[in-house]
């Protein structure tokens, strides 16, 4: 039961349909198409509708979800065929084989591709490089073996012409070691007749379309299609891989560069062959175009003259005696198309061997390396019928008379053996054996490719319509064939040409007009001499049968009809030996639209591949069938007895209480190994059961699990806190332990500790590191302090107030000076004149009751006439006074200490000063007479108003620091 479906995809096992009919049958193919699900099962067998799209179902995790999978525990998948057939070959050590039908245009050769690409990813895990080369090599050869053996047909672009059986061995590991591939029936008149809208093999526009034009020129070779009789038929023209890769692939397969060389002039050879136009001199037959002799001549490696006899003479033998016979128009044209048809026929031939040589398996000793098992694949053509039916038609269809004839049979044989293993009782099934029609076509004096055999042999002019006669007389009582002469009523025959038979898959009319030309397969011993003398050893090496000389008598050589069915029975005698898997291939429709259904054109596939018939025979016993583990794994939820772990005395025992709980006990039987369903209904109620106890089950699972990842989310989360609460107080003391160890002695240092480092703090420390920063800092500064005078510390507050405010924004601010505050008392700045200063200063103090001089300066004062006069400066803790120095420092204005909200001062050097006064009548001065000149005493202005607001009143007074100061008159 394949796992993941739903019903809206329909039923992904045929044998789970509820009536098997042809109704039913094709609305579920039809239903599976429309929802993109391509493949389905019968059982064992995969049923693939050609998509006519690109899928994304065959990438490496695709490949994953298959690898050692059963096949009911996937959707159905060509990976899961190729898997079972893989899995029985490594397991069981059996050869297993894997046959791919359809007609023309079904999917065969993707198939076959996606198969070898899935045995390919899940072998050599241990990358062994000489399994590596083996796989690569077999990839290769599909792309070469694409190129010379597929063409565009109408019905499939990329046409398989010839039918492949590809066996890969491998070693006891399961790794592939080697292969090998046989090829059957190609189609070698498709080299000089194509039908209308049709085109020959690949390789021939690859060689025009795609190789370099040096290349072109030394093959004599236009880069035009529609130059070359052989091939300007055809539609647009696309190349599905391109003439490098081919050469890749070839040189990587190990083809040496002569050969590959040597197969690109046989292919120029062809294509010069097929423009050779014959003409007649009176009863001589002449080449018309005469050059191409030459060119043909070079290509082939021979002389020119040896060309030119081969193609318009045939050396006959009559006793001791030889002679040259001419041919007529009609025979060299004759003799021209059978040569390309032999050379290029020998060439895909010699393609194949040679790939064979280089891929089979080489020093295997089965007593030392283990069993060499075997998968094979085979791609081969499916049953045809064409509006003309010819000798290769009735092959291809004869092809799958045998293979369905296996198909029935091992498909029976399997069940019969599965029911006898496991102790079932087995009911005959009547089923359509198409043994009658196989021995129509191939039985010895009686069959068809016998009466044609013997027309051929037959001594002068022997015609098809004599071969038809020869058909009647023998066949005329056969219920399976027909013909005008012996139906004369059914119109739908021509006379003397067509002949009908009831294929399995249906009737189909065949026109004799070519069989017996077709099956002597005639090609004069002149050009066999011609090639095998070649100077070429690869072309010599081609045609063996060239060495023989023109009197010696050889056997008749067999005809393409009895090589075919010995190359068939052999095919099938090979199949038989191994334990088979199938893919069915069918063809939606005839316009390769990936939507299109059409019903009739399916209908009439599935007919013809007795896929029907295949269910009918699945389904006559039981339709299901699983080994007892498997079934208990899959539905023990169901029963109580079974969940989670039975305590019977066997799986079987566990799986007889599962189905009688369950009320299926009459719709089952209980093998040695495997519980037998009968009916579909059994398997689906079993389904919708787990079903619904998966949903219980998951819903439960997933509270445990959700319980189960919070206990241990907590239990982590908890842990991480202990051990983060645990990191702090370690990483805490640790940084407190290394700041008491440095910060330890900083009593008796000399700058009490300002040159050590701090350590650096965890983050969780950083504000207690700043706190703990400015406690340090205030203890530094007590210490710095503490001895002063007060007169010091009025001193250091202002230069500190200073520092606050114009750090920065004056280049000067004298701080590495003392500072004296009463500069007018010194004798540095007033030699002559401190005196005067020091009696007016006390009578003032008097007066107006200072207790303190803050500063005093010589000074220019500025009016608002913009005129500078010479003037003093006192700045008490009361007054503000402006003085003449002239007149001995004669107070000229007080201004109220209280009475001042601001002062201006500028960016630069000058020493300018405004005092902002509250009645609009502000002050402006230069201070002057410094000694040294140099001094700036700005700063200490500044710093000693501030500081004095600052202590000593509650009043703001404002700095303004600009470069254009505002001042009120």
């Amino acid at each position: 039961m394949a796992e993941h479906e739903s019903l809206e995809f329909g039923k992904a096992d045929f044998v789970l349909l509820d009536n098997v009919s042809l109704e039913e049958f094709m609305a579920n193919l039809k239903l599976r198409f429309e929802k993109g699900r391509i493949y389905t099962y019968i059982g064992e067998v995969v049923v693939s509708v050609n998509p006519y799209r690109a899928m994304n179902i065959y990438g490496r995790d695709t490949i994953e979800q298959y690898k050692g999978r059963e096949l009911y525990e996937r959707p159905p998948h060509l990976f899961a065929i190729a898997d079972a057939a893989y899995k029985a070959m490594k397991r069981r050590n059996k050869d297993t084989c894997i046959v791919i039908s359809g007609e023309s245009g079904a999917g065969k050769t993707e198939a076959s591709k996606y198969i070898m690409q899935y045995i390919a990813a899940i072998t050599n895990p241990s990358q062994r490089a000489e399994v590596e080369r083996v796989k690569n090599m077999l990839l290769k050869s599909n792309c070469v073996l694409e190129a010379f053996g597929n063409a565009k047909t109408n019905r499939n672009d990329n046409s398989s012409r010839f039918g492949k059986y590809m066996d890969i061995n491998f070693d006891f590991k399961g790794d592939p070691i080697g292969g090998h591939i046989n090829n059957y029936l190609l189609e070698k008149s498709r080299v000089i007749f194509q039908q209308e809208g049709e085109r020959s093999f690949h390789s021939f526009y690859q060689l025009v379309k795609g190789a370099p034009d040096a290349q072109l020129r030394s093959l004599h070779i236009q880069r035009d299609p529609t130059a070359y009789t052989y091939i300007k038929v055809g539609g647009q023209i696309k190349v599905f891989a391109d003439f490098k890769a081919v050469t890749d692939a070839m040189k990587v397969i190990g083809f040496t560069t002569e050969e590959i060389q040597t197969v690109y002039k046989i292919l120029a050879t062809i294509l010069h062959l097929g423009n050779l136009k014959f003409g007649s001199d009176g009863d001589v037959t002449l080449i018309e175009n005469s050059k191409l002799v030459s060119v043909l001549g070079d290509l082939l490696s021979t002389k020119d003259e040896n060309v030119e006899k081969a193609l318009l003479y045939r050396t006959v033998a009559t006793g001791r005696d030889v002679i040259d016979k001419q041919h007529t128009h009609q025979e060299a044209s004759y003799g021209r198309d059978a040569l390309a048809k032999a050379i290029y026929e020998r060439l895909f031939c010699w393609i194949v061997g040679r790939i064979n040589d280089i891929i089979e398996v080489k020093n295997y000793d089965a007593r030392v390396h283990g069993k060499n098992t075997v998968i094979g694949v085979l791609d081969i053509y499916g049953f045809e019928i064409f509006q003309n039916n010819s000798f290769e038609q009735f092959c291809i269809n004869y092809c799958n008379e045998k293979l369905q004839q296996l198909f029935i049979q091992l498909v029976l044989k399997q069940e019969q053996e599965e029911y006898e293993r496991e102790g079932i009782p087995w009911k005959h099934i009547d089923y359509f054996n198409n043994q009658i029609i196989v021995d129509l076509v191939e039985q010895q004096h009686k069959g068809i490719f016998a009466v044609l055999d013997e027309a051929c042999m037959n001594v002068g002019k022997v015609t098809d319509e004599m071969f038809l006669q020869a058909l009647n007389g023998k066949l005329a009582k056969h219920a399976h064939y027909t013909s005008r002469k012996l139906s004369p009523t059914d119109k739908n025959l021509e006379f003397d040409r067509d002949f009908r038979i009831r294929h399995y898959a249906g009737n189909v009319a065949y026109s004799v007009v070519g069989f017996i030309d077709k099956n002597k397969d005639t090609l004069f011993q002149d050009f066999k001499r011609l090639l095998y003398n070649s100077s070429n050893p690869v072309l010599k090496a081609m045609w063996p049968e060239g060495k023989l000389s023109i009197t010696e008598v050889t056997k008749r050589p067999l005809t393409a009809a009895t090589l075919f069915k010995n190359s068939m029975i052999s095919l099938v005698e090979n199949l038989a030996r191994k334990e088979p898997y199938y893919v069915r291939c069918i063809k939606p429709n005839d316009v390769k639209s990936p939507l299109l259904f059409e019903h009739e054109r399916c209908k009439h596939q599935v007919e013809y591949l007795g896929l029907l018939e295949n269910v009918r025979v699945r389904r006559a016993g039981f339709a299901n069938r699983q080994l007892y583990p498997r079934f208990l794994q899959r539905y023990k939820m169901i029963s109580e007895f079974t969940w989670p772990n039975h305590d019977l005395p066997s799986d079987k025992e566990a799986v007889k209480r599962l189905l009688q709980g369950c009320g299926f006990e009459h719709d089952v039987a209980y093998g040695k190994t495997k519980v037998f369903i009968r009916t579909p209904r059994t398997i689906f109620s079993l389904e919708e059961q787990r079903a619904e106890m998966v949903k219980r089950i998951v819903l439960f699972l997933q509270k445990v699990w959700r319980g189960t990842l919070a206990r241990k989310r907590y239990r982590r989360m908890r842990a991480a806190h202990i051990i983060i609460r645990a990191y702090r107080r370690y990483k805490v003391k640790s940084y407190i332990r290394e700041v008491n160890r440095r910060f330890k002695n900083v009593r008796g240092m000399k700058d009490h500790g300002k040159h050590v480092k701090w350590p650096t703090p965890p983050k969780v420390l950083r504000k207690f590191e700043d706190a703990l920063r400015n406690i340090y800092n205030r203890w530094w500064a007590w210490t710095l302090i503490k001895d002063l005078s007060p007169e010091q510390l009025v001193q250091i507050r202002a230069k500190v107030a200073t520092l606050e405010c114009l750090k920065g924004q004056r280049a000067d601010l004298g701080l590495q000076r003392a500072w004296e505050g009463n500069y007018l008392v010194s004798k540095k700045d007033s030699p002559g004149t401190a005196s005067s200063f020091t009696l007016v200063s006390s009578d003032l103090q008097r007066k107006d009751k200072f207790m303190r001089v803050l500063f005093s300066c010589n000074v220019r004062k500025i009016n608002r006439f913009n005129k500078a006069e010479d003037r003093a400066l006192l700045i008490t803790d009361r007054h503000l006074y402006k003085m003449d120095p002239v007149k001995q420092y004669k107070p000229m204005k007080s201004i109220p200490l209280y009475n001042v909200t601001g002062v201006s001062i500028s960016p630069g050097k000058d020493q300018l000063v405004v005092f902002h006064t509250k009645d609009n009548r502000d002050l402006i001065v230069c201070l002057q007479g410094m000694v040294p000149a140099g001094d700036s005493r700005i700063g200490e202005l500044v710093g000693t108003l501030l500081s004095h607001f600052k202590r000593c009143s509650n009043q703001i007074i404002t700095l303004l620091f600009n470069s254009m100061m505002s001042v009120r008159f």
